[in-house]
């Protein structure tokens, strides 16, 4: 089974067919993982007053899980497009990401988690932490990193 990680990025859109190049038809899970609002939303969030301002926590939450079960459905139409026997999984993120990939791919048994790199720089990858990086390096089952398109044979070939 496959652990394909998506979140409607260009690099996970492409990772799907590209996956599925390298490990041929096999069943997948796709793999949507999301952060509660309750998690980047301090308990001052509303600024002090004593009256909201905009909706409640509760609500954002009901949204945000709306969002990514329709995000991880989508990944799965793609993923059943290009070829895998997809369903589709969203997960909320309690703490970090790479931890919930890492926990949804052991309780579904992955034999390969499929993640997309983002293309951050070393710089950028130092202060924004990678997420695909992470995975890699905490991962006990293979871990099968895409790399984003290269813009520069992208630049080359329309020139």
């Amino acid at each position: 089974m496959v652990l394909l990680c998506y979140d409607a990025s260009p690099t996970a859109k492409r990772a799907i067919p590209a996956a599925r190049a390298v490990l041929g038809h096999k069943r997948a899970v796709v793999l949507h993982v999301w952060q509660p609002p309750s998690e980047f939303l301090a308990p001052d969030w509303f600024g002090g007053m004593s009256t909201p301002v905009g909706p409640p926590v509760a609500q954002l939450e009901a949204l945000a899980v709306e969002r990514a079960e329709r995000v991880a459905q989508d990944g799965a139409e793609l993923a059943r497009a290009a070829g895998f026997t997809a369903e589709s999984r969203a997960e909320p993120s309690v703490g970090r990401v790479w931890r919930t990939i890492i926990d949804v791919a052991h309780d579904t048994e992955a034999d390969v988690i499929v993640v997309g790199a983002r293309g951050l720089s070393t710089m950028g990858s130092v202060l924004l932490g990678s997420v695909s990086n992470a995975v890699v390096h905490h991962s006990r089952i293979p871990v099968l990193v895409i790399a984003p398109p290269d813009t520069t044979d992208q630049a080359r070939g329309a020139s």
